[in-house]
């Protein structure tokens, strides 16, 4: 699918990617450049060279250095911006601020749900200042996405189990595995959607089982993730969980294939016409993680700047509101992202 190039005419000031050097800022900068050309970009990282490396690949591209403590980022004076992407966290929140000062759409991914208060604040605090994109979600709202595709063929849903399975090697860059290590941190407990109830479990009643692609079962965990009041608020679901394991995701990589992931969605309800109805399915991408999560963020910029549809109205946002659901798979097949049916009762 390609996209035109007339839309980006009118936002000649550059998106700015905080840790736009790392692997999911790099990633979430080669889309955008795909997809629009001549749509400028600054990559903000702390090592200078290593942001030039990646400006100087993508061309249209400026490297500058961020100082994530300081109010105006540390930016060279002068530079104007169209949009701010945390593709890291914003410990300070001063990214957050930049943009909220400048009236600057701002997009979120490593806050996860137990850090998620204090960006909420923020943006309730002065919600007519900013577009704010919370997307701290699986592969940062694409799980909610397709989930809410393959809900299209329900009249009502009873149940949402989704099962995510990381290979180890595919945890990320120092970054992410800092972001991980600061979640798990909080809380052990994960949250879960049970007969219409927001309740947290932990210990015994947060262990269950997940199967990677290959239908190998690994000990998962339920977990604390933004998807579940996402899955749970965007159906009317009263049942909903989701549950990480870490481990092989499928048979293939144990003669030495690169890491992917997997997530299986799994559906529980009734048909348009009244009829029980459960439909199960394997999304998985065959290099891992991070350019689905990529393909997220750029997916929330391209609405924020009203690239695809409409400039998005200052406020809250999540990727469900924001992104269609048919369109993300579209996106998602377009990078090597499939979609495998598991067997089971229609």
């Amino acid at each position: 699918m390609e996209t035109g190039e007339e839309s980006t005419m009118e936002h000649a000031k550059s998106v700015l990617i905080m840790g736009g050097s790392g692997q999911t800022g790099a990633g979430i900068a080669a889309i955008l450049r795909r997809w629009y050309p001549t749509l400028p970009l600054t990559i903000a990282g702390r090592d200078l060279e290593r942001a030039r490396r990646v400006a100087d690949d993508l061309g249209d591209a400026t490297a500058v250095t961020v100082d994530l403590r300081r109010d105006d980022l540390g930016l060279p004076a002068g530079h104007e911006h169209s949009a701010v992407v945390a593709a890291l966290w914003d410990s300070h929140l001063n990214g957050l601020r930049y943009a909220q000062d400048r009236g600057l759409p701002y997009v979120s991914l490593s806050s996860g749900l137990t850090d998620i208060a204090p960006e909420v604040v923020a943006g309730g605090q002065r919600a007519g200042a900013a577009s704010v994109l919370l997307a701290s979600h699986w592969y940062a709202g694409l799980v909610v996405l397709a989930t809410l595709d393959l809900a299209r063929e329900f009249g009502r849903i009873d149940t949402i189990r989704v099962g995510a399975v990381l290979d180890e090697p595919d945890i990320g860059g120092p970054a992410a595995a800092a972001d991980m290590e600061r979640l798990t941190a909080a809380t052990s407990a994960g949250l879960v959607r049970r007969d219409g109830v927001f309740s947290w479990v932990d210990g015994p009643d947060a262990r269950v089982e997940v199967s990677g692609a290959d239908g190998a079962v690994l000990p998962g965990q339920i977990t604390a993730t933004l998807d579940v009041p996402s899955l749970a608020l965007a159906t009317g679901a009263p049942n909903v969980r989701f549950a990480f394991a870490a481990g092989v995701s499928a048979e293939d990589r144990h003669r030495g294939e690169p890491a992917s992931s997997v997530v299986g969605i799994d559906l529980e309800g009734e048909d348009h016409r009244g009829a029980p109805l459960r439909r199960r399915r394997h999304l998985r991408h065959p290099e891992g993680q991070r350019d689905l999560t990529a393909l997220a963020v750029a997916l929330g910029v391209e609405r924020l700047l009203g690239l695809r549809g409409e400039a998005v109205a200052p406020g809250l946002h999540t990727p469900e509101a924001l992104i269609d659901p048919g369109y993300a798979v579209e996106r998602m097949t377009e990078i090597g992202a499939t979609f495998a049916e598991v067997p089971g009762d229609r």
